[in-house]
Formats: structure tokens, C-alpha cells, sequence
């Protein structure tokens, strides 16, 4: 007793410093939960046969990338999501929670952040529409069980992983930012119709690109859409309606991110399922109000393209042309936001500006009716710096680096979509015929023959582990580098 008479401030002081942690983690905790709404259930079954899994009317096959077909109500949606990819999802959301580790190895310093985090987007579900938190919660439902509850409600998780592109691309060395894209209209291609093609460079994880999906989603009383993601997410980051409307994200930074607002991959699939053309999903992105900066590169089968820069609180600033059949996007704005000073560090400490450089020459050496998606995938593997200097496998400076997690030449005409396999841009790329699984009624799996463009000749030697030694590895996962800019 003496010897706690004679510390007794110390031991106040460390008992303090115990205990006020593991009463702010629990009011964290207790305070960022997430009530789901509440929804029908809808019971399935999975049953797989000839390499198809099935659940009700949605089906998952491995064609060459997987394809997932999704349709009914926002709940039978998230029903069949959760039952048919369950498996895939635990082990991708593994990944993150392991890298998570990795990256802050220190766990009181890895609880502080996780904390700081969930009470700073505690109110982020309010930007969902009603009818994706109806999915989301069903999709929670189905995920059972559930190996991750420890660390936070699966439905609250859930949420907060639809809003996972929107927090990081906050952070100074998002691996968000590092994005080409470009469109070819009628006058540029072989055939007349109009290519749409993208090189979404998320560097999380290498299982991203290993474990993508193609989406195929038919809501009720909503325009079908593809969407190329990964198991687990119903928004769209690069999708392609079957209307011919495309969009794609493309990451930048301008202005103050806001912790409520609709998160980019929800803003997507919101105009994919409502847009006819690109007028129709300029005036949709226009009205929405978004959580952070970014770029949304939209197309359609027309040809007409745009390029809608946004922000918190801003005004969208679209730009078209001047060559409507030629237009190329990366990660800077050229807008009004291309004043802000996060813009001209993006400028100045990225390779956004030299990779539009480079793109633009890439889609200005077009000739007129000659493009095709072939040529179009060449694009996207482009290993060459802007005004032909000379530069290595891997440079950060080229459109392909070796690190995007999926490539995509959409034909908006046709409404059929090319997807990289892997790894990366430089495997072969298959065939996704949108206008033939909707026309279908979405019960026709597609055949085991598909249609190809085959791999990037640097597969066939050494080249191809030399560039991904240069580029470097993922933030996560094995061969994980520290974060860095693009």
C-alpha cells in the first residue's frame, strides 16, 4: 500500500493512459455502427455444374476473366452477389486486412488510424442511394458467415468499403492516381463505330488484377450495365451500359475531400443505369454531390465523348474536343480546378502530365478509319515516353507500367467489351459481348471459345519480369513496396 500511497500520480497517470484509449476505441465502435435497412429475404441456393455456379437468375463463370450475371431487385441483387462470390470476397478482403498490417505493423498505431477513419466517414452512408444500401445489406446478409465481424459489423463494412476509392484517393500517395484514358470516334475507326479505352492503374494489391469480374447487372426498371471490378463491389470504376454510354474514374486532386456525399463507384452505376447518351450522363454527374476530386471520362455510341471534371462543392467543368474523334484523359484537370495548388503538385510530382503527352500523340497519329480494338489494345501497352524519348520497361512515364490492375477497350457501337486477363495490360485480352447476354435475357453463359487479342510480345521473353521490377510492386500483398507517388 505504501509504495502505492508514494506513486499514486503515476499510476493515475497509467491507468489513464490505458483505459481513455479503450473508452474512445469502444465510443468509436459503438458510435460508427451502421443500423442496415430493413429488406425481404430472399433465400438461395448455389449450385454449380460444368464450371458454372449458379444462384436464382445470376450465374458466375470463368471465361478467359469471371463474369458474374446479377438481375432483379436492388435485394435479390445483393443476395446473389454475396452467395455466388462469397468465397472470392473473403479472400480478397484479406488481402486488405493482412496489407493493412503490413503497412502500419504497430497495432496501437494501426487501431488509432482505423478509428480516426470510422469516425471521420461515420456519416457516409447517407450519400447512398436508397437502393444500393438495400443491396449492400442483403450482399451483407448473404456473406455468411462472416470471418472479418471482429473488426467491424459486416453491413457498416460493407458501406464503408463502397466508400473505400473515395477515402484513399485523399491521401497524398493514393495508389488511385496513375489512370489513362482515351476515345476513338467513328471518323478514327475501321468499322465507323466508336472505342472507349482505359487503363485503370490501382496498385492495392496484385489479386485486383488477378481476381477481377466482370459485372453484368440488370435492375429492375434500370438500363443494364457491364462494370469491371473486382467480387464485392456494385459500383462501377469502369463499366459500360446497354445503351453505349461508358464511363470510367479517373483519380485528381483539387479542393477539400467531404466525408458525406455519393462515393464515385455508387455516382457511376447511378448513370450507367439511367444514361442514354452523353448528354444524359453529363447532366446525371453534374447534379450529384461528390465526397472528393476526380475525373470521369464518358463516351458513347455515337461518338460523342467528354471528360467531366469534379469536385466538393464545385461547379463541373466538361470538356469535349476540339477533336471529337480524339479525345485522351490521365490525372490532372484542365478546368477551373487546374488552378488549385493539389493540382500543380499532381502535375509537378506524378507522370500525369507525360502520359497525356504521350496519349495525345498516340491518338493523333490515328489514322483516319483505321483504329480497331486490336489497335486500340496496343495503345494501352504502349511502352514509349512522349516525343520519342527513349525510356525502359516499367517507366512511370509510359501508358502501360506494368501496374493496372485492368485494361478495357469498350465497343460502344456493338456494346461488346475486351478485358485484360492478366497479369496487368500484358496478357491477352477476351471478348465480353454485353449486347448478347442482355439480348439473352441473361440466362446464356458464354461459350468456352471466346474471341481473343493475344498477349503483348514482351510476355514471350524476359521483358515482361524486367518492367515489373522497375515498376515495382503493389502496396499490399507479396512483393509489397513502401508508398509512393506515380
Amino acid at each position: 500500500m505504501a509504495l502505492v500511497r508514494r506513486h499514486k500520480k503515476k499510476l493515475a497517470a497509467l491507468a489513464a493512459a490505458l483505459v481513455v484509449p479503450l473508452a474512445l476505441h469502444l465510443y468509436v465502435d459503438r458510435a460508427t455502427r451502421l443500423e442496415a435497412p430493413a429488406i425481404p429475404d430472399v433465400p438461395l441456393t448455389r449450385t454449380e455444374a460444368d464450371g458454372v455456379a449458379r444462384a436464382g437468375r445470376a450465374w458466375t463463370a470463368v471465361r478467359g476473366v469471371r463474369i458474374a450475371h446479377l438481375a432483379g431487385t436492388p435485394e435479390e441483387i445483393g443476395a446473389q452477389h454475396g452467395t455466388l462470390l462469397r468465397e472470392r470476397m473473403v479472400a480478397n478482403e484479406t488481402v486488405l486486412w493482412d496489407g493493412f498490417d503490413d503497412v502500419v505493423s504497430f497495432a496501437p498505431a494501426r487501431a488509432l488510424l482505423f478509428d480516426i477513419g470510422r469516425y471521420r466517414y461515420r456519416n457516409v452512408e447517407q450519400g447512398f442511394p436508397e437502393a444500393r444500401r438495400r443491396e449492400i445489406a442483403a450482399e451483407a446478409r448473404a456473406f455468411a458467415p462472416d470471418p472479418f465481424r471482429s473488426h467491424m459489423p459486416t453491413y457498416t463494412r460493407m458501406v464503408f468499403l463502397h466508400s473505400l476509392y473515395d477515402i484513399a484517393i485523399g491521401f497524398e500517395h493514393s495508389p488511385l492516381l496513375g489512370c489513362t484514358a482515351f476515345g476513338l470516334g467513328p471518323a478514327a475507326t475501321k468499322d465507323g463505330h466508336a472505342l472507349f479505352a482505359r487503363a485503370f492503374d490501382f496498385e492495392a494489391a496484385e489479386v485486383f488484377d488477378r481476381d477481377k469480374v466482370v459485372f453484368v447487372v440488370r435492375e429492375e426498371g434500370k438500363i443494364p450495365f457491364a462494370s469491371v471490378a473486382w467480387p464485392g463491389l456494385v459500383g462501377v470504376l469502369t463499366g459500360m451500359n446497354a445503351e453505349g454510354v461508358a464511363v470510367s474514374v479517373n483519380g485528381g486532386r483539387a479542393r477539400e475531400p467531404k466525408a458525406v456525399g455519393i462515393p464515385v463507384p455508387l455516382a457511376l452505376r447511378e448513370t450507367l443505369e439511367r444514361a442514354h447518351d452523353t448528354g444524359e450522363a453529363i447532366a446525371i454527374l453534374a447534379a450529384q454531390d461528390v465526397m472528393v476530386s476526380h475525373i470521369v471520362f464518358v463516351g458513347d455510341a455515337k461518338g460523342r465523348f467528354a471528360v467531366v471534371e469534379r469536385a466538393p462543392g464545385e461547379r463541373a467543368f466538361v470538356r469535349e474536343g476540339p477533336d471529337p474523334a480524339r479525345v485522351a484523359v490521365t490525372n490532372h484537370f484542365d478546368g477551373p480546378l487546374g488552378k488549385d495548388p493539389k493540382d500543380a503538385h499532381v502535375r509537378a510530382t506524378t507522370s500525369s502530365l507525360a502520359r497525356r503527352a504521350r496519349v495525345d500523340e498516340l491518338v493523333r497519329d490515328v489514322a483516319p478509319s483505321s483504329a480497331t480494338p486490336e489497335s486500340a489494345v496496343a495503345m494501352l501497352r504502349d511502352h514509349r515516353c512522349a516525343g520519342g524519348e527513349s525510356c525502359k520497361l516499367g517507366d512511370r512515364r509510359t501508358i502501360d507500367a506494368f501496374i493496372a490492375t485492368h485494361g478495357v477497350v469498350f465497343d460502344l457501337t456493338s456494346r461488346a467489351a475486351w478485358v485484360s486477363e492478366g497479369p496487368h495490360l500484358s496478357g491477352k485480352f477476351v471478348k465480353i459481348d454485353l449486347a448478347r447476354i442482355v439480348s439473352g435475357g441473361g440466362g446464356e453463359v458464354p461459350p468456352l471459345e471466346l474471341e481473343e487479342i493475344g498477349a503483348d510480345e514482351v510476355m514471350h521473353d524476359s521483358r515482361y519480369e524486367e518492367g515489373r521490377a522497375r515498376a515495382g510492386g503493389p502496396l499490399m500483398g507479396p512483393g509489397a513496396r513502401p508508398l509512393g507517388g506515380n
